[in-house]
This record gives C-alpha cells, structure tokens and sequence, in this order.
C-alpha cells in the first residue's frame, strides 16, 4: 500500500528534435532577438505549466534573414558576448535550438547536438545552485545561465510484502555494492552516436497511467536514500515490454531491487531501464530495434504488485521519461 502527498501532475511531453523551436512545450523560452544581425533584446516568455521542467532557446531575427545573422554574428569572434538565463528544476531537460549548433556542452562535458538542437539533462539529485550550459557553432560559442531550483515532487509511504528487499541482509548490501558497479560500467561508456530520434517510442502499448518521478519514498517507515527515478506504469502482469528505440543491451540481469531489469543503450549517452520484469527476452550484447520485446511486465524485486518502472538516463543525468516520450 502506498500514500503520495504534495505531487503535481505531469502531463505536457516534449517534441522531436526536427520540430522548429516554437513548436517544442516548455515552462519557459528564452527568446533572443536579432536586428540586423545583433542581438537587441532577450526576454523570458512562459508558455505552460512549471511543473513540467522543459526550456527552448529559441532565435528570432527582425528585420534581416536568419541567415544572415548568423553570419554577422559569427564574423566577428570565438566567444560568445552575450550570456541568456533561465531557470529550471532538477529531473528536467533544457532546450537550446540554434542553426549551425556543432557542440553542447555542461562544465568539461560535451557533446554533438541532435540536428541543430542542445539538450541538457539535469540529474533529478541535482542540488540547487547555478550552472553554465555552453552551444558551439562553427565560429562562435553562446553560453547560458541556468538557474536549477529546488523542487517537492512529493513523499510516497510504501508498505511492503515479505520480502527480501524488506529487510536486506549483509550479503544481501554485499550484492547491492556489485550491482551498483556493474550498472555505473554498464551506464558510463563511451558515447557513441545516436540511434534514436525525440519522441521515443512507448515502453508498452497502451501507455497506461503513471506516477512517482521524484517523490521522496518512505519504505515501512525508513526513508529511502534516494528518490524514485523513474516513472511506474501501470501495466499487468505478462505484458510486453518493448525498446523505445533502437540500441544495445547492456545489462539484462536479475538485480535485488531493480529484480529482472533491462538497461539498453540507445547512443548520445542516452540509456532506459526497465524493472520489475517477471520474464527477460533478450541478452548482453542484443541489438535491439524499436517495438522490439524486452521482457514482460512482473512483480520481481522491491515491488508491491505488477507494474513497470521505467527510467531514462541522457548524459549521465536520470531525467523525467515523460519529457523524452
């Protein structure tokens, strides 16, 4: 049984990345307008609901082609004079679109965009604080200030069975501590081109209803270390679990808390979970394809009946499903 208190709902999901920057659902855009070429004018334009944590940076020229802006504003030097704010919560993606985009980068991480567009994950445990996100074209690079905000995604109290995962013995944290570096090996290698595109594919069909991205859970009465990271679907038991998108399978195991999980890499560092399986269908090294079958839906692991917890991470950073999806 479970009780989940002070949650907002989520319900806005994110466009591809072929969409034109208006076109894309976010809290806020950042706005920069162009005449002849300068940047004149930068504001902040709301356009949904905050809870959903999805920015676009988005480029308007006045008065001259975008074309040529860009020029004119790549002519003249390497750096970027201006620097553009916004503010976000943790578990978000922020949104950069700008022709000729060739790099994004967060600090020493970098990487290609997808098309022209920078997507920037923010770890759902990222402390609140200010961070620099940085776009590179082919003479200049833009930077941004993204303010990441504290955020109450809310408290679940979860009663659980009896069940192992109810009260860990030491060789069961023993485990736990194999498993922890089996997936940081499995969810850390190199970044290698991407295999998908935005939207990704559902990870059942029909998608059914679900929750807990975020919260604060309480297990018996003892809180967790984390927050859930993922989000819960409330599928039944036997139903298919498919690949969101093409990739690799990199961890197909059965896991103490995750239970019978499936982890695929889909390239650009993004890689999905699935948990709580009562069957695997495919194996380490698996290329797998859209739609493909990963398993099916079950109860294995800390779980208190069938459902399906999925979760995404991009760059390292567990990110809300929803906004990729």
């Amino acid at each position: 049984m479970s009780r989940r208190q002070g949650a907002a709902p989520l319900s806005t999901t994110l466009r591809g990345a072929s969409q034109t920057p208006d076109d894309c659902n976010c809290i806020v855009r950042i706005v920069i307008v162009y005449r002849q070429g300068r940047p004149m004018q930068t504001f902040m334009k709301p356009v949904a609901s905050p809870v959903l944590a999805l920015i676009c940076v988005s480029i308007i020229a006045t008065n001259a082609s975008a074309a040529s802006a860009r020029k004119e504003r790549h002519s003249s030097t390497s750096e970027s004079k201006a620097s553009y704010s916004a503010t976000t919560i943790p578990g978000s993606i922020v949104r950069w679109s700008t022709p000729g985009t060739i790099r994004c980068a967060i600090g020493k991480k970098s990487w290609v965009p997808l098309g022209e567009t920078c997507y920037y994950p923010f770890d759902v445990r990222h402390k609140p604080g200010v961070v620099t996100v940085t776009r590179t074209g082919a003479n200049s690079t833009e930077s941004a200030r993204i303010a990441i905000e504290e955020h109450d995604y809310g408290t679940q109290e979860v009663e659980l069975p009896d069940i192992p995962q109810r009260n860990p013995s030491a060789s069961d944290f023993k485990r736990v501590a194999r498993e922890q570096t089996l997936i940081a090996r499995a969810t850390q290698q190199k970044e290698g081109p991407p295999r998908f595109t935005l939207p990704l594919g559902t990870p059942t069909k029909p998608l059914p209803s679900g929750k807990a991205f975020g919260v604060k859970r309480i297990f018996d009465g003892k809180p967790a270390p984390n927050p859930h990271m993922g989000i819960d679907f409330a599928a039944g038991p036997g139903t298919p679990v498919l690949a969101v998108a093409d990739g690799i399978v990199v961890i197909a195991d059965d896991l103490f808390y995750p239970g019978n999980a499936v982890y695929v890499d889909h390239g650009d560092g993004l890689v999905t979970e699935s948990f709580h399986l009562s069957e695997i269908s495919v194996k380490v090294g698996d290329a797998v394809k859209q739609g493909d079958v990963l398993g099916k839906v079950g109860t294995t692991g800390r779980s208190t009946g069938p459902h399906l917890f999925f979760g995404t991470r991009w760059h390292g950073a567990r990110v809300n499903p929803r906004l990729l999806l």
